[in-house]
């Protein structure tokens, strides 16, 4: 192998030096005569590693947290029950009756109606058809209508971390949407499962968000960069400081607090693209993800929100927050549908270990049971 290489790379002066096997490094070694780029020839395979090992955990953790997305999509649950009642005694000559309830039952949901109507026409012609013959035929049907939605548009539902540490992760959002709450939950699910997570107090702009930050950070065990009291930063300063310090010292994932903005103001979302640059320069591919945190509570009218965001800094997933206050939980589908963004995590409740992972079987089964 060493002659091959020395053949592609005439120019060189000297022989590559390989490291010794039990080193588990795989990067070659040149004398200080080259000017030979080294990380040109680093390997990633063990970072690669163990991220695939990370967004494994995830995945088993949200399977054995099931009882909880179970109870925190209650209220939309409750509401959608009535179903049950309308297919009980369902008969074909009921059909049109029961399909325009069901409709109704949808749309209150917040499922959006280019969803409802999409589900309730394929249903109706089905039924038609001969193809549905029962009431719970016709539950079966549409549970699997709204899952095929959800996997078909997004299907990929896990953190995408690619291989070079830091992972830089962006949490951006409007204000009051729970943006804050949403990064400190996640560094705690990312540090259990053994990431070493540095937290960027990217939001300048709210007095008491740095504050907040820092307690999350005590909480879950996390370092921190913040802006210096005396002097405000912008919020591209502080990460960037904050994407070094996570390169030089090793730290697996940096997860980025960013200022809460209104989707419509153009100044403040243009601070955004500019954070996203920094980021790039520092760590290449980086950010890896760019989470907006959605409330869950708004139901349809987030949709304008994500999609602002989404052409400004181009979002690759996203949070529902406040979803156990709210019985609009058919919003998830509909964000999904509309913009072919995946859900990667939802809030269902106030606890520190209440930010689940999305899983869209999992979601269907728990506001159908």
């Amino acid at each position: 192998m060493a002659s091959t290489l020395s053949s592609r790379l005439p120019h060189l002066p000297s022989k590559p030096v390989f490291p010794p096997s039990n080193s588990g490094s795989t990067l070659l070694h040149f004398t200080s005569k080259t000017r030979f780029d080294q990380s040109r020839f680093r390997c990633s395979t063990g970072q690669t590693g163990f991220f695939t090992k990370l967004g494994r955990l995830l995945k088993e953790k949200a399977k054995s947290d099931v009882e909880k997305l179970f109870s925190g999509f209650s209220k939309t649950r409750d509401n959608l029950a009535v179903i049950d009642e309308l297919l009980l005694y369902w008969n074909l000559s009921d059909t049109d009756r029961v399909l325009d309830e069901l409709e109704e039952v949808l749309l209150v949901a917040d499922f959006g109606p280019k969803i409802t109507l999409k589900i309730v026409e394929s249903l109706r012609e089905d039924i038609y058809a001969g193809k549905i013959k029962s009431g719970s035929e016709i539950k079966s049907v549409l549970k699997k209508s709204i899952l095929d939605l959800l996997t078909s548009k997004a299907p990929k539902t896990e953190l995408s971390l690619g291989f070079r540490k830091p992972a830089v992760i962006m949490i951006v959002g409007v204000n009051g949407g729970g943006k804050t709450t949403s990064l400190g939950k996640l560094a705690n699910r990312l540090k259990r499962e053994g990431a070493k997570i540095l937290l960027a107090a990217g939001d300048t702009f709210r007095a008491a968000a740095s504050d907040q930050l820092e307690i999350w950070a005590e909480r879950t065990g996390c370092e921190i960069v913040v802006a210096e009291k005396e002097k405000a930063k912008a919020s591209s300063v502080v990460i960037s400081q904050a994407v070094k310090r996570g390169k030089e010292e090793g730290f697996d994932i940096v997860l980025c607090d960013t200022s809460g903005r209104l989707h419509t103001n153009y100044s403040l979302m243009e601070e955004l693209v500019a954070c996203k640059k920094v980021v790039s320069k520092i760590v290449n591919g980086a950010p890896n993800e760019i989470l907006l945190v959605l409330d869950g509570t708004t139901g349809l009218n987030m949709l304008p929100q994500a999609r602002e965001f989404n052409e400004v800094v181009g979002i690759t997933g996203l949070i529902l927050t406040k979803l156990d206050g709210s019985a609009r939980g058919g919003c998830v589908v509909s964000v999904v549908d509309e913009l072919g963004i995946p859900v990667k995590f939802v809030g269902v409740g106030e606890g520190v270990d209440d930010l689940q992972p999305f899983n869209a079987e999992e979601f269907v089964n728990a506001i159908f049971p």
